[in-house]
């Protein structure tokens, strides 16, 4: 059984969670269907994808959906993004009026058209604007607050402690921190000792991100870090079941079964009934192409399938695609019992 079995799940605010694995917010990725998947998996906590700081973005259609937390549980947790702490301070109060109970700030993302705008992990260059933004959000809402990082801009400027030590200052309730700066990007691998000194340095939960790809994995980091929390994000895209063999194993030591033939069907309709309700079915069939492809990804067919999948232009057709593709599975294990 891992060393992490008796730990207790990490309060953020008033919210206790109820297990030890987070959803990441990613963009273009954790939407309301997908969030809610995941917590049916056994997310403890879901954190919506990035909402503009911009005032002037706020009306439009990706924003409002952005927005939407219909039918969600609590605690809702919605990412903001920007770099002035006045429009930071504004789309947080935005954000409570809707619903969200934890505010996530961005300082993680390291993509060139956020990076660019001076937002995302672009701010861990400037740590008085970093103070300058926490105080303004902490003080703007009454929910709690929240901020993802990384461990810094780049190698020569690995900062991360000194931010987290900034955030838990101004009133910062929970801190994630992906182990890779933001010139790593994705590549390369996350190291763990930078997490291992912010939980050291800080009182307040931290949450492990980066490269947690399986319940053995996301153990090992627990326990190296000394972290109250994993985060997944790229290990839960087409495989959201991760989140409930994570929490299995940290409680009990031993590995889930994985998902049955029956099971993966059914999870993979209703994400697609799910995407296309949300979005409606002309733009719900066009963001069920990434999410199936990443169901897919595993297969030795998965090419030809994609390609197969990606030239479908109608919901019926994606969902006879599904119903398909698990017929033939069981067709072949039917063969193979009978040959024996």
């Amino acid at each position: 059984m891992p060393a992490t079995a008796c730990v207790e799940p990490p309060a953020i605010g008033p919210y206790r969670l109820p297990n030890r694995v987070i959803l990441a917010p990613m963009a273009g990725v954790t939407d309301r269907p997908f969030r809610q998947l995941c917590r049916q998996l056994g997310a403890g906590l879901v954190v919506s994808e990035m909402v503009t700081s911009d005032p002037r973005l706020w009306h439009t259609r990706k924003s409002r959906m952005r927005l939407d937390h219909q039918g969600e549980p609590d605690p809702r947790s919605v990412q903001i993004a920007g770099g002035d702490p006045e429009m930071l301070a504004e789309a947080a109060r935005l954000n409570a009026e809707h619903g969200a109970q934890i505010i996530d700030i961005n300082m993680g993302c390291p993509a060139k058209k956020v990076c660019n705008k001076a937002a995302g992990s672009a701010l861990l260059r400037d740590e008085k604007l970093v103070a300058a933004i926490l105080e303004a959000v902490v003080g703007a809402v009454e929910v709690p607050v929240t901020l993802k990082i990384r461990t810094g801009w780049c190698e020569a400027s690995r900062n991360g402690v000194r931010v987290a030590r900034l955030a838990e200052a101004a009133g910062i309730r929970a801190l994630a921190v992906h182990g890779r700066t933001r010139e790593q990007r994705y590549g390369g691998f996350a190291e763990y000792d930078t997490i291992a000194e912010i939980k050291a340095s800080v009182g307040i939960p931290v949450f492990a991100n980066g490269d947690v790809d399986g319940p053995a994995k996301a153990a090992e980091v627990l326990d190296y870090t000394g972290a109250d929390a994993v985060m997944v994000g790229r290990g839960a895209q087409g495989n959201p079941w991760i989140f409930r063999e994570i929490d299995h194993f940290l409680r009990t030591g031993e590995i889930l079964p994985t998902a049955s033939p029956g099971e993966r069907r059914t999870v993979m309709r209703n994400h697609l009934d799910a995407l296309h309700g949300f979005y409606g079915e002309h733009m719900g069939v066009r963001i069920a192409r990434k999410h199936i492809g990443w169901y897919l990804a595993t297969r030795e067919d998965a090419k030809p399938l994609r390609q197969r999948f990606n030239a479908l232009d109608d919901a019926q057709g994606q969902r006879r695609f599904v119903d398909e593709l698990f017929r033939q599975a069981t067709a072949l294990a039917t063969e193979g019992i009978s040959a024996a």
